[in-house]
């Protein structure tokens, strides 16, 4: 007889055959294949440790856009959104709205073209001063950074605003060439002296951004003040020694008005803030002096 309680003997085959389930090729399957499922579920948590802390220690820059839109109820009382924009070395003003456009709020709205600073189209109002947006440096500006429409013109919705009446003082000057003769042949150039292209270079940069117009406070008061541009593109055509006497002494009626060079205050706000570094206010002052001549008899 048996000395073994019995129910011991019975626990024993139970444990023998687990030992042998444990043992089978299929068993040694789930194992590795629980081996293997908690290493994968190791690596994710891991890599999305990783990715919160790379998303922490993300160099941003913050933006602080103004936002308005008069079709829009909720959006008719002008505010602030602000955006952080991943930095990248060389982001530029308008790397940067176009981001928290493109990844934040589709509905931002903006003037962009060439991104070469080129078009003009791009002027924005960037920490208190007149700046092409994509000329403007990232790096080269302190946080939070604020971007807003050019003042003194009427907004349109967010950073766009009206150019119509910036575009008809530029039109009043006559921004187009008008000699007295051409050439006979149909080929041949009509030539300028070396020395007349220098003196007329820098007036020619002028892309019609509208950012010396925005800065100045003349044409901020004064409605028909023809503005720093407009009175630029008359001096780039006054000073070309290939220019008709007959419209140079027009244009010089025009710019000799009440709301022309005279109104000029000679604040240099317009040159500061030209992104072609055209000299602006020096230009006026020569139409100044060229007015002056013009009156001037001799007898």
């Amino acid at each position: 007889m048996s000395t073994q309680p019995p129910q011991q003997q019975s626990e024993e085959p139970a444990a023998e055959q687990s030992a042998d389930a444990e043992s089978t090729p299929a068993a040694q399957q789930r194992r590795e294949d629980k081996k293997a499922a908690d290493r994968e579920a190791r690596d994710k948590r891991q890599a999305e440790e990783a990715e919160r802390e790379a998303k922490a220690n993300e160099d941003t820059r913050e933006i602080k856009v103004f936002r308005y839109d008069p079709e829009v109820e909720a959006k008719q009382e002008p505010r602030f959104d602000t955006f952080h924009v991943p930095f990248t070395k060389g982001m530029t003003v308008l790397d940067a709205v176009i981001y928290a456009r493109d990844h934040f709020d589709p509905s931002l709205t903006f003037r962009h073209s060439c991104r070469q600073a080129v078009c003009g189209s791009d002027a924005f109002f960037v920490n208190g001063q007149q700046r092409l947006g994509c000329k403007t440096q990232i790096s080269d500006l302190e946080e939070p950074i604020r971007i807003e429409p050019l003042p003194h013109q009427d907004v349109v919705k967010d950073l766009v605003v009206d150019m119509d009446h910036f575009y008809e003082e530029m039109e009043a000057v006559d921004p187009y060439f008008d000699p007295d003769e051409t050439p006979d042949g149909e080929l041949e150039e009509q030539r300028q002296s070396r020395a007349n292209r220098e003196k007329v270079k820098m007036s020619t940069r002028c892309i019609w951004c509208g950012a010396c117009f925005s800065s100045c406070n003349i044409a901020a008061g004064d409605n028909e003040y023809l503005g720093p541009a407009a009175l630029n593109k008359a001096y780039r055509f006054a000073m070309d020694d290939r220019e008709g006497d007959a419209k140079t002494q027009d244009r010089l009626e025009t710019i000799e008005q009440e709301h022309g060079v005279w109104r000029c205050q000679t604040q240099f706000s317009c040159t500061n803030v030209c992104p072609k570094d055209i000299p602006l206010t020096e230009h006026i002052q020569e139409l100044k002096r060229e007015a002056v001549k013009k009156n001037l008899k001799f007898w």
